[in-house]
């Protein structure tokens, strides 16, 4: 499931300080603003009130909510607390992104160049720094992609273990919110690919279709039932164990029913131009004017394009398998919103397709690497250039102290970004 470089070395303390660093830089003014803001106004209230079984939000499933009332009842009910789960979510999601890539490609230069360009892809970064649902649903499906690509690698008894740890994190990343579950689909279909073409991996020869249905098909369903279970107890309308459908046909009335204008709603063809971001905070707060604004980095986001056209190129002709996945899954969790019945959609659902983007670019961009003079360098000045705008739009990603109201015009490249 991999194209090996020749005598490349696993660069997982790369991976490592990568996250850390991350982790580091998320917590800085994590507690501002100290009130909820943007969408934290739903979830936030959610999870208070879950902690009292008392039923809300119930148009999402419960997994992300469950954690966010976790740390209330163990830190208290703050911003830090509201918070913190989510920089934990990002920070293992990006560790994770670089295990995946270094898993399918076996590239050190592709492994770390994805990592610092999710790093810095500006969404990756925001939605780990707000009480949202999002970055735990993305975070635990790379989790579990990353453990299903370690398994085809691995012994039968080996690999059995990384298939149930991939399944639990699938069913919890569609517990977290369902954007998840076209990723949540693609390891059973890989290995029920696999296997038809008699794949020699020892993994997936000594491996029944049989077995890996219960461990792909089934364990991901009944850890996602399992998250269900406060919902059970609900003080009014409770979940009943077995009315799994009659819930879900709620859930899906109660999404579509949001109709109403919102300013910063967009749709995908706006996403993939980063022609449309979303301010989620600016206001005088916390004793200074701050902003908070969901934005694509300019450089990557629009580099990653071709860069996908490349990963098909290279799929076909050289049967680049890295390739073909990251093309995959980006194609994959685009799509959901391209047939999704959703009425108001908003930029924060392209976080999962910008994963696979950074990865599709890393793979581009080693390609560059491995050859000399200017192809290397520009390789380097792209990933360069990613991290020096991430640092250019600090102030307005990390709701630092702005000097006047009318600061956010420094950053205003295009009119439609306002």
């Amino acid at each position: 499931m991999h194209t090996k470089g020749e005598g490349e070395n696993d660069p997982r303390r790369w991976c490592a300080a990568i996250a850390l660093a991350f982790f580091a830089l998320a917590l800085v003014r994590l507690g501002v603003p100290g009130k909820p803001y943007f969408d934290e106004t739903h979830y936030v209230p959610a999870a208070q009130k879950l902690l009292g079984l008392i039923p809300t939000n119930r148009e999402h499933p419960l997994f992300a909510k469950e954690v966010i009332a976790a740390s209330i009842s163990l830190m208290g009910n703050h911003a830090l607390a509201w918070r913190l789960p989510s920089v934990l979510s990002g920070a293992l999601g990006l560790f994770a992104f670089g295990r995946l890539i270094w898993h399918v490609s076996h590239r050190r230069a592709a492994t770390i160049f994805a990592s610092l360009l999710l790093a810095s892809n500006f969404l990756w970064f925001v939605q780990s720094r707000i009480a949202m649902l999002d970055v735990f649903a993305a975070a635990l499906a790379i989790v579990g992609l990353w453990q299903f690509a370690a398994a085809l690698q691995e012994e039968h008894e080996r690999a059995r273990l990384r298939f149930a740890l991939a399944s639990a994190a699938m069913g919890l990343a569609m517990a977290s919110k369902w954007s998840a579950v076209p990723l949540a689909v693609l390891p059973g279909l890989a290995f029920l690919a696999l296997k038809l073409t008699r794949s020699e991996l020892a993994s997936v020869r000594r491996t029944s279709l049989a077995e890996a249905f219960g461990w792909l098909g089934l364990l991901p369903l009944a850890t996602y039932w399992l998250t269900f279970a406060p919902a059970m107890f609900y003080a009014d309308q409770p979940v009943h164990p077995f009315g799994f459908m009659a819930e879900h046909a709620r859930m899906i009335a109660l999404q579509d029913s949001v109709r109403q204008f919102h300013t910063y709603q967009s749709v995908w063809w706006q996403w993939l131009l980063n022609l449309r971001p979303t301010w989620y905070l600016y206001e005088v707060v916390d004793g200074a004017q701050r902003g908070v604004v969901l934005l694509g980095n300019p450089l990557t986001m629009l580099a990653g394009l071709p860069a996908l056209a490349w990963c098909l190129w290279a799929g076909a002709k050289h049967k680049r398998v890295d390739a073909v996945a990251m093309a995959l899954c980006f194609a994959a969790t685009l799509g959901l919103w391209l047939v999704s019945g959703k009425p108001v959609q908003f930029y924060y659902h392209y976080l999962l397709p910008s994963v696979f983007l950074a990865g599709a670019t890393a793979l581009a961009l080693d390609e560059g690497w491995r050859r000399a003079g200017w192809d290397r360098l520009a390789s380097l000045a792209v990933v360069v250039g990613s991290l020096s705008l991430f640092a250019w739009f600090w102030p307005i990603l990390s709701a630092a102290p702005l000097p006047d109201r009318m600061a956010f015009e420094h950053w205003m490249w295009l009119d439609s970004w306002r």
